[in-house]
């Protein structure tokens, strides 16, 4: 078989260096060391805003009165510098600090990030909030919680008509509100583009003269499992140093400004820290794109990659699904997206081989060379990066080596290895959780990740590392045989391809593993039925229930004892939820929190009393 061809992409940390420690421990680090890097990501805004005053810093779409979206509303570096320094003025001008910081209630615009770049220069914390705590959530508790947390002294929203149900609930009546649009009943707001016309004076230097590393940028809030969000301390350190270490593991990103078409959420390190951070520190353009890995809102991703071509591409394993799809038809998409990328790049959850496969024959088809496809691994505590591959040739579930200035402790721990963090994109630690803080390091400072690794070849280290599960996702049956979570998952989600959106394994304290199925939306057209049927009688229908017992059957063939085996299987017709944890914005699966409030199902699966369990021929 000959060798793939890749578009070109260098590498930037290919070797590592390994040592030894107490019984059980290595530590693990990239030879490369960390260069040089501003210390303020206001520095490289003030910079970009100087050297290329009308290159295009952020686009949007304009939203029509219908809903729908129009031509494209472009902000430049010079237009953005200068609302930045007005609303800087404003913030000052009210009092604000970390002790009364910035809530951000709403999604990624325009507005949103020239209110984030004004709380950079002004040296006030903002907090970007997960939007479905206010839309989506019935009760609001998780935004109370967030309020709660960080106390702030103003709160922003684009929309009142949209999030003025959930400021009534959780805003004290003294907290003041900005508003893009609209209006609120009963109470007062400031319009947005009153606060970006506040005059700047020579405070707004001060302030900004007065922020070092150590400033508090942001807060931003882990997904939460079993228990309530924690707010995470990003320093200007931390972001600066974590872009730096993007830049020496990816060169791409340095050989010329990055453009970017991007929906992942500003409220998640991923799309807030990792890609609105690369676009300032390299003075790239990021088109906001309005769609989602959704049915009802992929079709808005695609037409924006019709139209602008990114160099480098973020995305889900759900949207790149979508988008291996759609580009087996779609000629103008296939030409635009591939013209002039030169990296893919997902994280977030398992991607499927099958999808891996099919976006590879896109390219070849139109180009005649494969993309890179980007990995590793990183969280928020980590600014997000922290592991990046060293070569091509990537498998699922491969994730690299540290990135520079980085310090991994591998630990061995029941059968597993955890990785832990220890550099200059380490949070120091949670905002007024100080108990919290001190659970996460362990006696050398390291931050306990609670991720599981293994070598991708033991014999040669230079290779990197590759995902191993969750540690706390791991579970022993009544017989003590630990069932190891994470490749179990990602075996079922490939073998299930493409009718498994994610899985849950069940089987703790039980003498078997159980899987509960979140389907695709796909399952809809392999159960014939019409297009509006419930979804319990999509997944009951016979041809959908013959592709699970194939898959339970496929899977039995190949499992090599009880804890890999899959011994009974259900379909899940309630959609994971954003109030109990069960889900992020991004659409990862939180296992712990869907068995902590699924349990009645979990048992009923288990003692055989659920309405449809699917089990291997002839067990």
């Amino acid at each position: 078989m000959s060798t793939p061809k890749f578009r070109p992409l260098a590498f930037g940390v290919t070797r590592v260096t390994l040592r030894d420690g107490a019984p059980g421990v290595r530590y693990l680090r990239a030879e490369q060391p960390l260069d040089g890097h501003p210390e303020r990501m206001t520095d490289r805004l003030k910079h970009w805003a100087h050297a290329v005053p009308g290159q295009t810093f952020m686009a949007r779409r304009a939203r029509q009165a219908d809903g729908s979206t129009g031509d494209w509303q472009h902000l430049t570096w010079g237009e953005a510098w200068r609302q930045a320094r007005n609303i800087a003025q404003g913030l000052i001008d009210r009092g604000l600090s970390a002790e009364r910081p910035v809530a951000i209630l709403s999604e990624n615009d325009l507005e949103h990030a020239l209110l984030a770049l004004g709380c950079l220069v002004a040296g006030v914390p903002y907090v970007p909030v997960s939007p479905p705590y206010s839309l989506v959530s019935q009760d609001f508790d998780k935004l109370r919680h967030v309020l709660k947390t960080t106390t702030p002294g103003l709160v922003f929203a684009a929309d009142g008509a949209r999030y003025g149900r959930a400021i009534a609930a959780t805003v004290a009546a003294d907290i003041p509100v900005v508003l893009t649009h609209g209006r609120l009943e009963g109470r007062a707001s400031t319009a947005f583009s009153d606060l970006a016309a506040t005059p700047a004076t020579d405070a707004v230097d001060r302030a900004m003269a007065a922020t070092g590393p150590d400033t508090i940028v942001k807060f931003l809030f882990t997904s939460g499992s079993t228990k309530l969000p924690k707010a995470v301390i990003n320093t200007q350190g931390m972001w600066c140093a974590n872009q730096q270490q993007m830049a020496q593991s990816m060169p791409v990103l340095a050989e010329a400004p990055p453009v970017l078409v991007d929906w992942l959420p500003w409220n998640h390190t991923f799309g807030g820290n990792h890609n609105f951070g690369m676009v300032v520190f390299h003075g790239g353009t990021l088109y906001i794109d309005d769609g989602k890995p959704t049915p009802a809102l992929m079709g808005e991703t695609l037409r924006n990659l019709r139209e602008i071509a990114p160099t480098v591409y973020f995305n889900v394993p759900t949207g790149f699904e979508a988008i291996a799809l759609a580009m087996k038809t779609d000629d103008a998409l296939r030409r635009n997206l591939l013209s002039r990328v030169r990296m893919f790049f997902y994280a977030g959850a398992a991607l499927a081989q099958p999808v891996w496969d099919s976006l590879y024959e896109s390219q070849e088809r139109e180009i005649g060379e494969r993309i890179v496809m980007g990995t590793g691994l990183g969280m928020t505590e980590s600014s997000p990066f922290a592991i990046f591959i060293t070569n091509p040739n990537v498998n699922a579930g491969d994730l690299g080596v540290p990135t520079p200035g980085l310090e991994l402790k591998l630990v061995d721990t029941d059968g597993k290895t955890e990785v832990r963090y220890k550099g200059p994109n380490i949070t120091p630690g949670y905002w007024r959780a100080p108990e919290a803080t001190a659970e996460a390091f362990d006696e050398e400072g390291f931050f306990c990740t609670g991720d599981a690794v293994k070598w991708i070849d033991e014999t040669d280290v230079h290779l990197g590392l590759k995902f191993d599960g969750r540690i706390a996702e791991d579970f022993k049956l009544a017989t003590g045989t630990f069932v190891s979570v994470g490749p179990m998952r990602a075996r079922i989600i490939a073998a299930g391809a493409p009718y498994v959106q994610d899985v849950v394994l069940t089987g703790l304290n039980m003498k078997e593993v159980g899987a509960m199925v979140f389907p695709t939306g796909a399952v809809r057209a392999l159960s014939g039925l019409a297009a509006d049927a419930p979804l319990a009688d999509v997944l009951n229908s016979p041809a959908v229930l013959a592709r699970f017992q194939q898959l339970v059957d496929d899977l039995a063939k190949t499992a090599t004892g009880s804890a890999n085996r899959v011994a009974r299987l259900c379909l899940l017709s309630e959609p994971p939820t954003i109030d109990r944890g069960e889900i992020t914005d991004k659409g990862s699966i939180n296992q712990r929190a869907v068995l902590m409030h699924r349990a009645d199902t979990v048992a009923a699966l288990h003692d055989g009393t659920l309405h449809t369990i699917l089990q291997p021929s002839g067990a």
